[in-house]
């Protein structure tokens, strides 16, 4: 039953990733110095997620709109990026940006809360 529970998640989680790709729309346009810029703010950012979770599709639709090159990295069961998560941020839970600023590491969860702060520092 749970092996059913979980083939069903990831192919919904894969339809709705597909439905992403085609419907997407376009990146926010910059000129060459302030992409410059963005890319080197963002360099401290990395995206903890699973590929067909809905929350981290929706994050990466937003990520992809403001056009800022943040760093993607799989929390999947096996993935070394999973004990990352779990030692640094304290629980697997996705998805979870990863902000270090100033020597600083905080961890966001919640796909809303990590939306609106890209969309303040990046807009």
């Amino acid at each position: 039953m749970k092996f059913i529970i979980k083939l069903i998640r990831n192919l919904l989680g894969g339809l709705i990733a597909l439905a992403d790709l085609l419907t997407r729309g376009s990146k926010l346009k910059r000129t060459p110095e302030q992409q410059q810029a963005i890319n080197t703010a963002a360099q401290g950012l990395s995206l903890y997620q699973f590929f067909a979770c809905p929350f981290c599709i929706k994050t990466r639709r937003a990520i992809y709109k403001l056009n800022v090159p943040i760093e993607m990295r799989n929390a999947s069961e096996g993935s070394p990026h999973r004990q990352e998560l779990k030692d640094g941020g304290g629980k697997v839970k996705v998805p979870c940006l990863r902000i270090e600023q100033d020597g600083q590491v905080q961890w966001m969860y919640e796909s809303s809360e990590i939306i609106r702060y890209l969309e303040q520092r990046f807009s």
